[in-house]
């Protein structure tokens, strides 16, 4: 399991290079803007007719992800649907497999903005979660503290390439967009900036990740 270990609040979190975030101590894995059929919601609307194959190759990841740190807890940060009817548009076997990856252990699906309403899938539908010292929550307050965020999908460069980045300072962190057709926001980007502090560091989703000062242009 490539991870790079942080603390936030009272707690140590650690960044996976998929882009979940696992919390040892809690036996719970997090995972951020899953938006799971995207390819058939652009294609229900009008849109690009992409491959559609993203779903199982995220649920693919997330099976990786349970089977290397086997989680009691999995909380999905919001945006886990591109939207509500992509959740009933899920085909048998993806909706199997999902299933699968839920028994024995607690899912909570958190609210976000694409996905505001319950899926009829199991598990606990919270707006927010609040766990010890940490909130999970889709969007980023900006006067909270030991906060567990997803939303921007924040990418950082390092060596003129971008990748997906757990954004971190001393009050929160925000999560990178686990789904593969996920896009991003540079992390210099005003909504991103904003958020976080002048220590702030950005960790980059790979194998090994790696942590660096959050760029700021």
């Amino acid at each position: 399991m490539h991870g790079h270990d942080f603390p936030l609040a009272d707690a140590t979190l650690t960044a996976l290079g998929s882009g979940a975030l696992f919390w040892r101590a809690e036996s719970l894995l997090c995972v951020s803007d899953l938006h799971l059929g995207k390819a058939e919601r652009i294609a229900r609307r009008g849109g690009a007719l992409l491959p559609p194959f993203e779903t199982r190759d995220t649920l693919a990841r997330l099976a990786d992800d349970i089977a290397s740190t086997d989680p009691a807890v999995v909380v999905c940060l919001g945006d886990s649907f591109d939207d509500l009817a992509a959740a009933g548009g899920l085909g048998e076997a993806e909706r199997s497999w999902l299933m699968q990856l839920m028994a024995g252990r607690r899912w909570i699906w958190v609210e976000g903005n694409h996905d505001p309403g319950p899926v009829d899938l199991g598990g606990t539908h919270r707006a927010e979660l609040a766990l010890g010292p940490l909130v999970f929550r889709h969007i980023a307050r900006p006067d909270a503290a030991g906060e567990v965020s997803g939303h921007y999908h924040p990418k950082a460069r390092l060596a003129r390439r971008s990748r997906p980045a757990f954004l971190v300072d001393s009050r929160r962190v925000i999560l990178p967009a686990y789904g593969t057709y996920t896009g991003g926001l540079a992390c210099h980007a005003p909504p991103l900036a904003g958020l976080m502090g002048p220590q702030a560091i950005a960790i980059l989703t790979g194998a090994p990740p790696r942590a660096m000062p959050m760029p700021r242009r």
